[in-house]
């Protein structure tokens, strides 16, 4: 299940990053230290699981990631030395689906191509594979509200890959969704990785569901999130929920509590 490097740099390297908010209160600024000595190095296809304690930075290293916010210290190089556009090689994948209502679902997965100005034509025929791929053949007329959670999930991982990124960015895109339906979108979300060849960050708190996605699994502390370890999840592929049984990945869960000092 790992990749090949694809290129000799990673495509995106963090050192020692850090992050700081700040805001006034009682004529006085205030900091708080939000992300705090994060490194590590994802090469072009790996999957890579964010997992760590609520409040611990795993969302802002994303935002970090995507552009959103900047960093306050340390280093940070997307792309692997070529050029890298992040409002045009990356897609994001939130928790919940973001579906424009009054769009059908085509629609939705074409909004990534509309805002960039693609060619409308290519961008439809484009989409229209995406939701073959993610089992939406059918749907491309529906509204969101005729779609179940986890299909509406679906159509939003066709949208933030329409428009062909290099990276792909999920921020516990299943944590709104039923423990067997979010056990379903695990086995879908490697397929589509697998088919794809994308390079996917996936944010979450479960680390059976970390250890069950990932080539590679960072794990963060408490906030401020400063990285506890980073190593690669060397099991058979392809992945199959019966694996969650095995010794090996027993070992790769008790290793994530190790690190996080849970009993």
């Amino acid at each position: 299940m790992n990749r090949a490097p694809g290129m000799a740099d990673p495509l995106i390297r963090m050192q020692q990053l850090r992050k700081v908010y700040r805001k006034k209160a009682g004529g006085k600024t205030e900091e708080f230290l939000a992300v705090s000595d994060v490194s590590m190095d994802i090469r072009q296809g790996d999957m890579v699981s964010l997992v760590g304690p609520s409040g611990c930075g795993k969302s802002t290293l994303l935002k970090i990631l995507a552009g959103l916010h900047g960093h306050d210290g340390g280093t940070l190089q997307i792309g692997g030395g070529q050029a890298f556009d992040a409002g045009r090689d990356i897609g994001m994948v939130f928790q919940q689906p973001v579906l424009l209502k009054w769009r059908t679902i085509l629609d939705n997965v074409l909004l990534p191509a509309d805002i960039l100005g693609l060619d409308r034509k290519a961008a439809k025929a484009r989409a229209h594979e995406l939701l073959e791929m993610v089992g939406l053949t059918g749907f491309a007329d529906k509204l969101p509200y005729e779609l179940s959670g986890g299909m509406q999930q679906r159509a939003a991982i066709a949208r933030a890959l329409v428009h062909d990124p290099k990276l792909v960015l999920m921020d516990e895109p299943f944590g709104a969704l039923d423990a067997l339906t979010r056990e379903k979108m695990n086995l879908e979300m490697l397929r589509i990785w697998e088919e794809t060849g994308k390079t996917f960050v996936v944010v979450t708190h479960s680390i059976q569901e970390a250890v069950f996605l990932g080539t590679h699994c960072a794990v963060l502390t408490a906030g401020p999130a400063r990285m506890a370890d980073f190593f690669p999840i060397d099991l058979p592929a392809p992945r199959r929920l019966h694996l969650k049984t095995s010794p090996e990945f027993g070992g790769y869960v008790r290793r994530v509590y190790d690190l996080l000092g849970v009993e």
